[in-house]
């Protein structure tokens, strides 16, 4: 244990007094006057509107076509033909035909280009949406009375507004484009309304867990391609397992073509990516296999028939040019308002994310909110055009910051690739197996799944964090993609909250040498201020964690007020009965008797002793206060004041500060300075105060017969006791 440390001769105590500002008041007057200058309606404020809600009217007249335009010209390129497979693939994921998928990465990077902040994300599919979506659409369809599974039948029909006859590929896109206009609408809600800080309640640790969780179930998905079989799909709780179920019941019925097709590309795909992912600081471009694979599998596919001879499912009539734009279905808006909630959360969580990320890397400012409208904005006006909801995507935003990348000039470019697509190519991809865009689907979700390697260094790390990602994670995959990422937040908030229940307490010593006090019970050659005990407690006292302060604090200091001043009654009551049993001894030798019952009767009931005359609470780590947390502290000191200890406190900020004086702390208090600056400030004040004791203690001693003198020492050491 460290030793103790008497009282220094040089330590004086000088009160400080600092004079505070006055707090801001609110007032009603002020905040109509902000209200009417935000809401002038002047030439100038409208400039100055647009060029916010348009940043492309600030950094485009800037645009330096010598240095800027080769890098994206470059960047758009390449992510525009890693796009194309992108946009096939994921579109089957979000149970959409794949033309759909080229509507959506198109149209979105557009809006994006105007609206962003952001100069380097790259908005369009994204696999934990698209997945997302599929299930939501996969409800829709089944309570439309279409057959679920990959061999349901598209001849089956549903009526939209009671009208028009639709089949399963219309009904299903008409169910998407409904729910990706809700999906807009509510994240240009909360970018108009400033709820950008709802994003900090999705920690890293649970993002990534969901990521991951939900790459497991992708994969879980697209397993069924791979190996070319037909089973049931299932949505909702226990989907993940429920589907390996069925892989396994059909396991027999593997399409052998699919499956040596599945196992050829993952042999030529993977090894490529790790390559470019070694070696991408050193190559110019990434070689987009991926494309070639496509292209090679489309021929291979075609000129042999794979189709008609062995049965391979394939993409089919892929349409070109651009359809009519329609008003999504808003008697399905209803059906899916709940489904477009964590959608749009997980989109504008993931976009605002990527764009701090590089805004920083790059030096340029970004805007949470105006990111929120962007990408709200990004998926309200292509609903109107056949198209899903979509967000920054990892993948590609790496790949475009990789390439050259200066500005969204280069998703312009994308988008013109995608155009061509569009227009001509498009076709082409007729015989392309569904295998093959399974397997890009899979291949894109190696970052996802690489996070259980990182799990025993975030153990190291923090262990409640760890606990985040694999709670999420777990749940996202097992129970569902959306109650999933419902638990990973409400688990994240309990951990939170049980981080301030039971926050680590503990007592405080000297630093020899110096006015530094620190923990005793993590580092060494502390010592402990005589007759004085510094107890901090790091974090907020509130109504959750009152009972914790209080078993901490009485535990660390060794001394529980309650205990003490009950003994002490005890004493005395039994001092006094012994008093009345002498009474009736001669007058004589009445005093001597008296004194002598008092001494038996104290050592009949054992008084607990202590060394503490000075309780000092380091406020420093109380961000607030509640009134409940200032009861505690007003009672703390009362009881601690019944059995003969003062309780100060030091290092309140100024809001603490008001707190305590308003809620009566000084009352009474002959000096109005108690509230100290700093530790070293306290344990200054309470040395004086007891040195200051013990002076006056001598000078009466000096002053008193023999007689009283024992008298006056036996009062001294029960007060002590």
């Amino acid at each position: 244990m460290p030793g103790s440390r008497l009282p220094e001769s040089s330590s004086h105590y000088i009160p400080i007094k600092l004079e505070e500002y006055e707090p801001p008041v609110f007032s009603a007057k002020k905040l109509l006057k902000k209200a009417k200058e935000t809401s002038q309606c002047d030439r100038r404020s409208i400039i100055t509107f647009f060029f916010r809600l348009f940043p492309v009217l600030e950094w485009l007249p800037c645009y330096s076509i010598k240095e800027q335009l080769l890098g994206d010209i470059i960047s758009g390129l390449l992510v525009g033909i890693v796009a194309i497979p992108q946009s096939i693939s994921y579109s089957i994921l979000a149970s959409q035909d794949p033309i759909y998928g080229l509507y959506t990465n198109f149209f979105c990077a557009i809006v994006y280009f105007f609206m962003a902040t952001s100069h380097h994300n790259c908005v369009g599919s994204f696999g934990v949406l698209c997945l997302m979506i599929g299930q939501s659409v996969n409800r829709q369809l089944e309570l439309a009375g279409f057959e679920s599974g990959a061999d349901a039948s598209p001849l089956a029909n549903a009526t939209l507004n009671g009208t028009v006859a639709c089949d399963r590929s219309c009904y299903a896109i008409t169910v998407a484009t409904s729910l990706t206009f809700l999906v807009g609408l509510y994240q240009i809600l909360l970018g108009v309304f400033q709820l950008g800080f709802i994003s900090v309640y999705l920690s890293e640790p649970l993002l990534s867990g969901f990521v991951t969780g939900s790459s497991l179930t992708i994969l879980t998905s697209q397993m069924s391609l791979l190996l070319g079989l037909k089973i049931p799909r299932h949505d909702g709780v226990g989907s993940l397992l429920l589907t390996w179920i069925e892989i396994f019941r059909y396991i027999r019925q593997t399409n052998i073509c699919d499956l040596v097709t599945s196992l050829i590309s993952l042999v030529l795909i993977v090894p490529i990516k790790e390559i470019n992912s070694l070696f991408k600081d050193k190559m110019k471009a990434p070689f987009p296999m991926e494309l070639l694979v496509v292209i090679a599998g489309t021929l291979l596919s075609h000129f042999f028939n794979f189709n008609e001879q062995y049965k391979s499912k394939i993409c089919g009539s892929i349409p070109t040019g651009f359809k009519q734009p329609v008003v999504p279905d808003m008697s399905l808006l209803p059906n899916v308002a709940l489904d477009a909630l964590p959608i749009a959360i997980i989109g504008f969580a993931m976009t605002v994310s990527l764009s701090e990320i590089f805004g920083k890397k790059h030096g340029y400012p970004v805007r949470a909110n105006q990111e929120m409208i962007a990408i709200g904005m990004g998926n309200l006006i292509p609903s109107f055009f056949y198209c899903f909801a979509s967000s920054a995507a990892l993948s590609k935003t790496l790949l475009k910051e990789s390439t050259g990348c200066h500005t969204q000039i280069s998703s312009l470019i994308s988008s013109f690739v995608l155009l061509l697509v569009l227009l001509w190519i498009a076709p082409l991809f007729y015989s392309l197996q569904t295998c093959i865009l399974g397997v890009v689907t899979i291949v894109n979700l190696r970052g996802g799944l690489r996070k259980f390697a990182d799990t025993p260094k975030m153990w190291q790390i923090s262990k409640i964090d760890t606990m985040i990602w694999w709670v999420t994670m777990l749940s996202s995959s097992l129970v569902s993609t959306e109650l999933g990422l419902l638990i990973g937040v409400c688990f994240s908030l309990l951990c939170i909250i049980f981080r301030t229940q039971r926050p680590r307490a503990t007592l405080l010593g000297k630093v020899s040498d110096s006015e530094i006090y620190e923990d005793q019970f993590n580092y060494k050659r502390i010592d402990s201020v005589a007759n004085i005990k510094i107890f901090r407690f790091d974090t907020s006292l509130y109504y959750a964690n009152k009972d914790y302060f209080k078993s901490s604090l009485f535990e660390r200091t060794g001394v529980n007020p309650s205990s003490v001043a009950a003994v002490q009654r005890k004493a005395e009551a039994e001092a006094r009965g012994q008093e009345n049993e002498n009474g009736f001894s001669s007058r004589f030798n009445c005093l001597k008797v008296t004194r002598k019952g008092a001494k038996e009767a104290s050592t009949d009931v054992p008084v607990p002793s202590f060394d503490m005359h000075t309780l000092i609470i380091d406020c420093g780590a109380m961000q607030f206060l509640d009134s409940v947390g200032l009861s505690v502290l007003k009672e703390t000191r009362q009881d601690y004041k019944k059995i003969g200890i003062q309780v100060l406190l030091a290092n309140c900020n100024p809001s603490l500060r008001r707190l305590l004086q308003a809620g009566g702390w000084l009352t009474g208090m002959e000096d109005t300075e108690l509230l100290f600056h700093s530790i070293h400030a306290a344990v200054q004040f309470a040395e004086k105060q007891l040195k200051a004791q013990r002076q006056s203690k001598m000078a009466e001693d000096c002053f008193l017969s023999p007689e009283d003198q024992d008298r006056s020492k036996d009062s001294n050491s029960d007060e002590h006791l």
